[in-house]
């Protein structure tokens, strides 16, 4: 196996992201754009706090030296951030016009055919062991999300712009991570996707009223209202995504898709440990089969 340490970072990434979902389901009640805003306004306040601790410590080697460097970043946090704003924003939009949990995990992590496919109008090779570990996966998805069957709503439509947006962040996170400080990365794409949240909580949650502003402000003057928003500000979008960045130093984009898609496993395995639900045995080969996946694709891998 190669890269097991970094492999390892977007594991705890799926994981996190995994038992945000629950997180997401709970912080809808001031509107979905008001959620994604604030949590996106903490993790870049977390994250900027960090790279100044980093740099104090001297642990800081890409911190940007000169122009260039700086406007390579800013780019790069940039592209990052739109891709992640969407993508944030069509997710939790998602969860709010009524997907199931499922559906929305399995809807998301069709980023795992978008990134291979959309590889190779880049003009990457993708290898037959890596298709076939991507289609192993989409199956164990289904097998894990699907319990009712399978029909298309308005809120799925949304899911899937939602994949189409992580696979791209994806792609562009592969493309600058390695020249880049990826501390100040994950804060920039972090300000630049609370930037794109801003403008639907305005005219949409808020309707640019003193009464929009006044129910989200009573709503989070209440701690329980806090408790879903500080966990998917401080891990899912300040730690995972980081730990995204980082791995994806060493891991290939199609491979570290199937890592990160390991994030619906967890949020069933979640449920069925902490919250006493029960593993159906279709659940069950769903996970195997994702598991499965993961292994093949992290046996003898090239460089990329």
């Amino acid at each position: 196996m190669a890269n097991i340490g970094y492999s390892l970072l977007l594991v705890l990434a799926a994981f996190i992201w995994g038992t945000t979902f629950v997180a997401q389901a709970e912080g809808n009640s001031a509107g979905p754009f008001v959620f994604t805003f604030v949590r996106n306004f903490l993790a870049t306040f977390l994250l900027f706090g960090l790279a100044k601790i980093l740099d104090f410590a001297g642990k800081s080697p890409k911190k940007p030296q000169n122009v260039l460097q700086t406007k390579n970043l800013w780019k790069a946090g940039i592209f990052c951030g739109l891709a992640l704003g969407f993508g944030t924003n069509f997710q939790q939009l998602g969860l709010f016009l009524g997907c199931s949990a499922g559906k929305s995990g399995f809807l998301t992590t069709c980023y795992i055919i978008l990134v291979p496919v959309l590889s190779v109008f880049l003009g990457k090779k993708i290898t037959g062991k890596i298709w076939f570990c991507v289609l192993l996966t989409l199956a164990g998805l289904y097998l894990l999300c699907i319990k009712d069957g399978f029909s298309i709503q308005a809120a799925d439509g949304v899911l899937l712009l939602c994949a189409l947006s992580f696979a791209i962040q994806i792609l562009i996170t592969d493309r600058f991570c390695q020249e880049v400080d990826n501390v100040r990365l994950s804060a920039i794409q972090c300000l630049v996707a609370c930037v794109v949240s801003s403008i639907p909580m305005l005219f949409v949650d808020l309707k640019l009223s003193t009464a929009g502003l006044m129910n989200a402000v009573e709503i989070y003057t209440h701690w329980n209202a806090w408790i879903p928003l500080l966990y998917a500000a401080v891990l899912s979008s300040g730690v995972a995504f980081t730990l995204q960045i980082v791995a994806q130093n060493k891991i290939r984009p199609t491979v570290a898709s199937l890592l990160m898609s390991l994030e619906s496993v967890f949020a069933v395995l979640g449920g069925w440990a902490v919250l006493n639900e029960r593993l159906s045995f279709q659940e069950g080969v769903g996970c195997v089969l994702m598991f499965i996946a993961v292994i093949l694709s992290q046996i003898k891998l090239g460089k990329k």
